[in-house]
C-alpha cells in the first residue's frame, strides 16, 4: 500500500509573494499600499493552507496587527502539519510494520486540538482491543488450549456492530471445536479403553465442513462397529460349536483380511470336525477299519491332529 507523505516542515518562515497585479499602483496612499500588500500576502498563505499545503508560513515580520495575524497563523500551519504528520506515522506503523501499539503525540494545542488528538487514538483502541483479544484466543486454538474465549466488553463497554461479530464469531469456533474435540474424546474412550462399540458423535446445529467431518467419524465407528460384532459372533458360535457361521460383513483392508482368515479358521475347523467325525463313525459303529482322515490345506497343529487321528 502507497503512503503518500505529507510535510512536516517547520523551517523558517515562506512568504508568499503577492502577484504583481494585485499591488495598487501610484504614489498616493503609500501607507494603504503596503498595508494592502501586507493583507493580500496573508491572504495567499490563508489559501494554501486551505489547499492542503501545510508548508507555507506567513511573514511575521511586519509590525502591528498584520505581525500577530501571521504569527497566529504560522502556529496554525505548524499544529496542523504536526497533526497530519502523526497520523502519517501511526498509519506507517500500522501498515508496513504491523505494530498496533502507536499512538498519534499529542499537538502543543488545547482544547479541540487536543480533542482530535483523543479521539483518534481511542478509535485506534477500540479497533485494536477487539483485535488482540480475538489473536490471543485464535493463538490458544492453535497451542491446543479451548478455554479461551473473546470478550464481548470492551471494559465498561458491550461491543457492537462488527467488532461484536468477530468476537462472536471467534467464541463460537471455539465452542464448537470444544463439543466436536469432547464428542471425538468419548467414542474414543469407549471404543479403546471402555471397549464399548456403537458409539456416535452427537454435536448438534453443525454444517458445513463441521458435519461433514461428524458423519465421516460416526460413519467409520458404524462400519466398525459392525464388522467387529460380526467377527465376535461368529467366533463366539465356534466356541459353541457351532461350524455354520460365516462372517459375511463388507470389509476392506485388514479387517478384509481378518474377515477371511477367520472364515478360513471356520472351514478348516469344520473340515476337521467331519473327517473326525466321518472316521469315528465308520470304525465305532460300522466296524471299518483302515479309514484315513482327509483334509486337505492344513498344516501346523491342524496337520499334527490329522495324522494322529
Amino acid at each position: 500500500m502507497a503512503l503518500d507523505p505529507i510535510s512536516t516542515d517547520t523551517s523558517p518562515a515562506r512568504p508568499v509573494e503577492c502577484p504583481e497585479s494585485a499591488r495598487p499602483s501610484g504614489p498616493a496612499g503609500a501607507e494603504e499600499t503596503a498595508s494592502a500588500t501586507e493583507l493580500r500576502s496573508l491572504l495567499a498563505v490563508m489559501n494554501a493552507l486551505c489547499d492542503g499545503d501545510f508548508t507555507v508560513r506567513a511573514d511575521a515580520s511586519a509590525d502591528g496587527l498584520v505581525g500577530e495575524m501571521a504569527g497566529v497563523f504560522n502556529q496554525l500551519v505548524t499544529r496542523n502539519a504536526h497533526l497530519a504528520g502523526e497520523l502519517q506515522r501511526v498509519r506507517r506503523e500500522v501498515v508496513r510494520q504491523g505494530r498496533l501499539d502507536e499512538r498519534i503525540t499529542a499537538s502543543p494545542g488545547q482544547g479541540g486540538w487536543a480533542t482530535n488528538v483523543n479521539a483518534a487514538n481511542q478509535l485506534v483502541d477500540a479497533l485494536v482491543g477487539p483485535v488482540s483479544n480475538a489473536t490471543r484466543v485464535l493463538d490458544a486454538i492453535a497451542s491446543g488450549d479451548l478455554t479461551q474465549r473473546v470478550d464481548l466488553h470492551d471494559g465498561n463497554r458491550q461491543l457492537r456492530g462488527d467488532l461484536r461479530r468477530l468476537g462472536r464469531g471467534v467464541n463460537r469456533t471455539v465452542d464448537q471445536l470444544s463439543l466436536f474435540t469432547g464428542e471425538l474424546t468419548r467414542i474414543a474412550r469407549e471404543v479403546g479403553t471402555e471397549g464399548r462399540l456403537g458409539g456416535r458423535a452427537k454435536v448438534q446445529g453443525l454444517t458445513g465442513d463441521w458435519r461433514m467431518v461428524t458423519e465421516a467419524v460416526n460413519t467409520m465407528a458404524s462400519r466398525l462397529t459392525a464388522q467387529v460384532r460380526d467377527i465376535a459372533e461368529v467366533t463366539t458360535a465356534v466356541a459353541r460349536g457351532d461350524l455354520t457361521r460365516q462372517v459375511t460383513v463388507e470389509a476392506t483392508g485388514e479387517l478384509l483380511e481378518l474377515k477371511l482368515t477367520v472364515n478360513t479358521m471356520v472351514d478348516q475347523l469344520g473340515a476337521f470336525a467331519d473327517e473326525v467325525t466321518r472316521v469315528a463313525r465308520e470304525v465305532g459303529t460300522e466296524g471299518q477299519l483302515g479309514g484315513r482322515a482327509q483334509v486337505r490345506g492344513v498344516s501346523g497343529v491342524w496337520k499334527d491332529l490329522t495324522d494322529n487321528v
